[in-house]
């Protein structure tokens, strides 16, 4: 049971998938007219019209060739950076307009280890958390997923083909049972289960990067609020990974001068 006090809005979650927390698209059957890795970029899709290359229109996302009647579906294989529960998805068709599909499907696995993505790509128990649905093109399409179990892979299937800018993957971190009680445990790690609870305000950045592994690279990598121009503090409500006693807290303000 999720203990996210956001409401409905399952977008207010991490990206699981997201690059800079290290996921990677990494395998598709197809990526003949923009390449795959453009899914889990971190940065929205961004269009700049005839601009065009030696397979046509430039687009920042995923796109294949037309099938022209050929069996068949599209398909694209993302390795979660941190494995975990699914609460939605959201497809984004930015700037697709009239090459976007028609339909898409999403499923999911859980893999030990890292074997051959030919391997993973083949296997025949993925479990499907999203049935064909319609999608519109040029818009962010969000869909909740109802599902408690721990994945570290997800496939997104285009009905037949065409083009995805963006692929969102909100919900909770869960760590790998084997790796528990091996040694000190960052209580406030995505990665370990902790989860942002409710903010006070995320104008400028989302809080959930608080709970990012490794060092801040910039200042948007951080929690950055708007300026208060009233007597109140700004604050942010994490929820462990779980009971333990605290033997060290690091309030890491890099990047950060003069706010």
């Amino acid at each position: 049971m999720s203990r996210f006090t956001g409401g409905d809005d399952f977008t207010l979650l991490p990206d699981l998938a997201v690059r800079t927390l290290g996921g990677s698209v990494i395998w598709a059957n197809d990526e003949f007219f923009a390449e795959k890795e453009n899914l889990v970029s971190p940065r929205p899709s961004e269009y700049r019209p005839a601009t065009f290359g030696n397979k046509g229109q430039v687009y920042d996302g995923w796109e294949t060739r037309r099938h022209r009647g050929e069996p068949g579906d599209d398909a694209a294989v993302v390795r979660l950076g941190v494995p975990g529960v699914i609460r939605g998805v959201v497809v984004d068709t930015a700037w697709f307009t009239g090459n976007f599909p028609p339909e898409v499907s999403l499923a999911a696995l859980a893999v030990e280890g890292y074997p051959p993505t030919e391997e993973i790509a083949a296997r025949t128990d993925w479990v499907s958390l999203l049935d064909r649905v319609k999608v519109d093109g040029d818009s962010r399409n969000p869909f909740a997923i109802d599902d408690e179990n721990r994945w570290t892979h997800v496939k997104l299937t285009m009905h037949p083909d065409g083009g995805v800018a963006r692929l969102r993957v909100h919900g909770e971190g869960r760590p790998d049972a084997a790796l528990l009680g091996l040694g000190p445990l960052d209580l406030a790690a995505l990665e370990n289960g902790a989860i942002v609870l409710d903010c006070s305000n995320r104008f400028y950045s989302s809080p959930n990067q608080l709970l990012y592994p490794g060092l801040a690279r910039e200042m948007g990598d951080g929690w950055e609020t708007a300026r208060r121009r009233d007597d109140g503090n700004d604050w942010v409500r994490i929820g462990l990974a779980g009971p333990g006693a605290i033997r060290l807290a690091e309030i890491d303000t890099s990047c950060f001068l003069g706010n």
